[in-house]
């Protein structure tokens, strides 16, 4: 009885950690879509604080949460937190990337590198009405460009697989993304009363 409560309260304590058991269990889209508006960016920082220049950091967080998609299933919260877990991958696909590159790797044990700690409950939900109104902002966009976000986020297509499937420039479809993402970001600070 003592662990089933343990479990209860670790699902109440961890959305993110029930999110994630939904993906690998359920497949569930919309629980990866409430990951992937919270982690990626926060993916994306993680990899710019180390020195990955943009582009980079952008092609390694979608890689990552392409990978958290495909592995979802393999996660156990009772190893880890969802944010440990989906950093370790993004980290390991930063270190995968500079070892086919041949840079130098840094030094995994400098506290710099590793990820933030888990968050209160206070943050969490300060975070989970941000992510409703990414949803939100993501239903606004201009069909092509929500089409894309789709086909790069939730389908796991590269950006070379859009620009080949779609029939335009790698570089285009690369643009749109960004394009989309800064929509979904005026949107997101209009709604918040926020002006440039």
């Amino acid at each position: 009885m003592g662990t089933s409560l343990m479990n209860d309260n670790s699902k109440k304590l961890s959305t993110w950690d029930e999110l994630l058991v939904r993906v690998g269990r359920d497949r569930d889209k919309s629980a990866f879509a409430e990951l992937f508006d919270y982690f990626a960016p926060r993916v994306k920082s993680f990899l710019l604080r180390f020195g990955t220049d943009m582009s980079m950091a952008e092609e390694i967080a979608q890689e990552a949460m392409i990978m958290v998609w495909r592995r979802a299933e393999t996660y156990d919260s009772r190893q880890s937190a969802a944010s440990t877990w989906i950093f370790t991958i993004a980290r390991n696909k930063r270190i995968d990337r500079l070892r086919r590159e041949n840079r130098p790797l840094p030094d995994m044990t400098d506290p710099a590198v590793m990820p933030e700690s888990i968050e209160t409950g206070e943050i969490q939900v300060a975070r989970m009405q941000q992510e409703k109104k990414i949803r939100h902002a993501l239903k606004n966009l201009p069909e092509e460009q929500a089409k894309m976000i789709f086909s790069a986020y939730y389908e796991e297509k590269s950006h070379r697989e859009i620009a080949e499937e779609s029939g335009v420039a790698l570089g285009t479809v690369k643009s749109r993304i960004r394009l989309a993402l800064n929509r979904m970001r005026a949107q997101i600070d209009e709604d918040e009363g926020i002006t440039p």
